[in-house]
């Protein structure tokens, strides 16, 4: 079955880019931004905790996206949900935690934008104590997800990001939760191929296929489905595998470069015109919102800019 859950995308002007057929330019790695600024990070957190004592670094990253033209900027909130803060001791963080990376995000917007931008909160599958099955309860995820949804709402989010989704245990009640603030909600989903026939896995879990990841999110009235997190050479498999789904608004931001925690190594990263060659690729099977993640800077977003956007 091909879903479309004609879902809210967006603010206005957002809803009828895509609803013209037009491209949406997304930021680059934010979290990736900061370690190369010299931002250290947090052995287990990794940047959840970069808003304290780095915000004015972390503004100018967002400040910097948007100059090069970034239209939807992600707030630093990848890792600050409860059941990535409370197992570093910063239980008592997280709502102040989320509210001051969605207020960075807005200010920066204010202090740069000559364009419409969206501020997007992240949501994501990182924990810091994975192995801990407390964690894993259906009701507990709920909670916290639940618990961060509502905070970055109330920040001031316009819409809120799913980011590297891959075990449906947790995707769907990440997902359910976020639905439940009104606000439009985006999916985006980590994959990988493996073995000589190039099969779709989870990015973190080669025993598992995509595809059971993409049937339990396909219904789910979201906004966006994409593929993000992904090194380049298995887009092209994502976003078939995504379009035999879904026919509604696909994005695409990869990473490039590897994670050795909590350092991204970056190495061999591509360089924005070979992202851009990558890029037309994807345009041609029809995504429309296209950035980049882990690895990928304003330098990319620019060479995106000059490729895909006209400006008035």
């Amino acid at each position: 079955m091909v879903s479309s859950a004609n879902a809210p995308i967006g603010p206005a002007w957002l809803h009828a880019r895509i609803a013209a057929g037009g491209v949406v330019l997304l930021d680059g790695g934010t979290g990736t931004e900061l370690e190369r600024r010299g931002v250290p990070m947090n052995e287990r957190a990794w940047c959840g905790d970069a808003v304290f004592g780095h915000a004015e670094v972390l503004r100018g990253i967002h400040e910097d996206y948007i100059r090069a033209g970034a239209e939807v900027v992600i707030a630093n909130t990848y890792c600050t949900a409860r059941h990535a803060l409370e197992p570093i001791g910063l239980g008592g963080e997280v709502e102040r935690t989320n509210r001051l990376a969605v207020q960075i995000a807005r200010e920066a917007r204010e202090r740069a934008a000559e364009h419409d931008v969206a501020v997007a909160g992240s949501m994501s599958d990182f924990m810091t104590d994975r192995d801990n099955p407390y964690w894993w309860s259906d009701a507990r995820l709920r909670a916290t997800y639940r618990e961060q949804a509502e905070i970055l709402a109330g920040a001031g989010a316009d819409l809120l990001a799913m980011e590297m989704m891959q075990e449906p245990e947790v995707a769907v009640p990440a997902i359910e939760a976020a639905i439940e603030t009104d606000l439009p909600v985006w999916v985006g989903c980590s994959c990988r191929r493996v073995g000589n026939e190039g099969r779709l896995v989870f990015f973190d879990n080669a025993e598992r296929d995509f595809s059971e990841l993409l049937d339990a999110i396909v219904e789910l009235p979201v906004g966006i489905v994409g593929i993000m997190h992904s090194e380049v050479p298995d887009i092209v498999a994502g976003i078939d595998m995504v379009r035999s789904r879904w026919s509604g608004p696909m994005a695409v931001y990869p990473e490039s470069g590897y994670f050795e925690m909590p350092n991204w190594r970056f190495v061999d990263v591509i360089p924005p015109d070979a992202l851009v060659s990558a890029a037309r690729g994807w345009r041609e099977k029809g995504v429309q919102l296209i950035g980049g993640c882990c690895g990928i800077g304003p330098e990319h977003i620019e060479a995106l800019n000059d490729a895909f956007i006209e400006r008035a």
